[in-house]
């Protein structure tokens, strides 16, 4: 029955799941309500709001338009899904803004598929990852997949190699004007941006620790199974599918390096593992398991939000 609804991409799906974020936004945002003497504060949570409703419909359209999923809405009621296992990522502005910008870049990675244009979209990936870093740096190591898509479709053309250190640059003079404007120790900032921490002891409670491992368990049952399959879906897809696969995989190392550790930092993994799980469920097999998948995913999630509350 649940797979039933998001079989097919109708306005009607995508509102149900704009509104299921919204009430479990508000859900959150709700137990310290100091933001609302303010409209600026106000304004922000709205404005937060929109950008992590448009990181799923980006999401979305990355996963449609280059085949990766059929004419569904799984992809984007994953993704809510996930943002649930980890709550406090709904308030984190500067992960939401980065991740917003990484989801820009892997949009224009996935489609170089095409060959078209793949100069300018070299170009405006690498220049996303850069803005993307501003607001979280270690998030610039998504740079290796900007050259993970060189090699896989414009490796022969050298002027391929050298457009991300032209946007390297650009990004450069873009952050040293707002460092001037905004009186920001350019020094100070980086110093502390470039910080390392491989601890995993950040933990305030049980119940962080334990949607943690969920998700992990859940991360690496449609890992496996993309794995397993990859071989037998069509052969002009394995490039995205191993890109995706490689963006997952990335987001993990930028959780596992990233000083101020929290589970925030697993969102850059959310959509790839998004369409990692629309590409599972979408396969052909039993109801029953489809069903299964669904419902346990759900009851995990719902698990994993309110104990954090």
């Amino acid at each position: 029955m649940i797979t039933s609804v998001f079989r097919k991409s109708t306005p009607l799906n995508f509102s149900l799941v704009v509104i299921l974020m919204l009430v479990f936004f508000l859900f959150f945002q709700f137990q310290d309500l100091s933001w609302t003497n303010s409209f600026f504060s106000t304004a922000q949570k709205g404005g937060l709001f929109c950008v992590v409703v448009a990181s799923v419909f980006i999401t979305d359209f990355v996963a449609k338009k280059n085949g990766l999923s059929k004419d569904s809405t799984y992809t984007i009621f994953f993704y809510f899904l996930f943002l649930l296992f980890f709550p406090s990522a709904l308030d984190n502005l500067n992960l939401i803004l980065s991740n917003f910008f990484i989801l820009l870049a892997l949009r224009r990675l996935i489609s170089l598929q095409s060959l078209k244009a793949s100069k300018e979209k070299i170009f405006d990936a690498s220049l996303w990852i850069f803005l993307a870093a501003l607001f979280h740096f270690w998030s610039i190591i998504f740079l290796v997949l900007v050259f993970i898509s060189i090699i896989f479709h414009v490796s022969s053309d050298y002027r391929n190699w050298i457009l991300p250190f032209i946007a390297f640059f650009i990004a450069v003079i873009m952050f040293l004007l707002f460092a001037t404007v905004f009186d920001l120790n350019v020094i100070e900032y980086i110093l502390k941006s470039v910080q390392i921490n491989f601890k995993i002891d950040y933990f305030t409670n049980n119940y962080q620790n334990g949607a943690l491992s969920i998700y992990a368990t859940v991360a690496l049952f449609f890992l496996v199974s993309m794995f397993a399959t990859l071989s037998s879906r069509p052969q002009l897809l394995h490039t995205s599918f191993k890109k995706i696969i490689a963006s997952f995989f990335i987001g993990v190392i930028i959780f596992l390096i990233s000083d101020n550790k929290s589970n925030d930092l697993l969102l850059f993994t959310f959509a790839p593992l998004a369409i990692l799980a629309t590409s599972h469920i979408e396969m052909p097999q039993l109801k029953l398991k489809q069903e299964m998948v669904l419902f346990v995913l759900i009851t995990c999630s719902l698990f994993a939000f309110f104990s954090q509350l």
